[in-house]
């Protein structure tokens, strides 16, 4: 199967944000990227709504409903109990959770699994009882203790995170150092039954080598490179760049 895209929107929503004015509008850029074969959304909406803002969840869920049945929600966040209930009354396909705090201005790390694991437990039984996919932010740096302990939280995935990666766009011998131990973390992880997505700092140019290593990769959830890509080509020719890089046919 080949690799998902899920595109995140909260670029899009920033830059709405800057002006008390509905454009450019969340929901029909995200319209736009399911009709150009996008599997899925991806928003984090954060407590100060610096972007994504909570009255755009019902709306997004709506498009998703309504026309594009087939595609899946995911909505990201730090597991405080505001999230969750708020998870509980959107019900997303997919939940990813963060460790991040809220202030940060993106999420640049995974879970310390060690410390964070038992926290975690009850947490994605609640999610699962609801009947949402649950996915872990996880560090890809080969840390085969930590996967293990990733799966007894009873996630179903893991989400790698590939901001270092995508960080060596000018260095391409220790881009394939960084390569090496997201694969031996998502291979760990499959072989435990864990699904696998990624996320963070992807492009067309760095995403055909991650697919290509990990090719039971689930899905990709992008949004920086991908928004930024539509200002040049427009989002529609964007997602189609896109999934042409995840080994998707176009």
């Amino acid at each position: 199967m080949p690799t998902l895209l899920s595109v995140n929107l909260n670029a899009v929503a920033m830059l709405r944000n800057r002006r008390d004015l509905p454009w450019p509008s969340v929901e029909g850029l995200g319209r736009v990227a399911l009709q150009a074969g996008a599997s899925g959304l991806t928003v984090h909406p954060r407590p100060d709504q610096r972007h994504i803002r909570f009255s755009d969840l019902p709306v997004i869920r709506a498009l998703i409903d309504d026309e594009f049945p087939q595609a899946e929600f995911n909505i990201e966040g730090y597991p405080s109990e505001d999230f969750l209930a708020l998870c509980e009354r959107i019900e997303p396909e997919q939940v990813t959770l963060v460790p991040d705090d809220p202030s940060q201005a993106t999420s640049d790390h995974g879970f310390d699994f060690r410390r964070d694991g038992e926290m975690l437990k009850p947490i994605v039984a609640r999610l699962k009882k609801s009947g949402m996919r649950v996915s872990l932010f996880a560090d890809g740096d080969g840390d085969l203790d930590a996967v293990e302990l990733a799966k007894a939280t009873g996630a179903d995935r893991i989400e790698l995170y590939t901001g270092p990666y995508g960080g060596c766009f000018d260095d391409p011998q220790k881009g394939t150092a960084v390569l090496a131990d997201l694969g031996k973390t998502a291979d760990a992880a499959i072989a435990l039954g864990l699904g696998v997505n990624a996320g963070h700092d992807l492009t067309v140019a760095n995403l055909p080598a991650l697919v290509k290593r990990i090719p039971r990769l689930a899905e990709v959830s992008i949004g920086h490179g991908l928004t930024a890509d539509a200002l040049e080509f427009g989002m529609a020719e964007t997602v189609r760049r896109f999934r042409r890089a995840c080994g998707q046919a176009v």
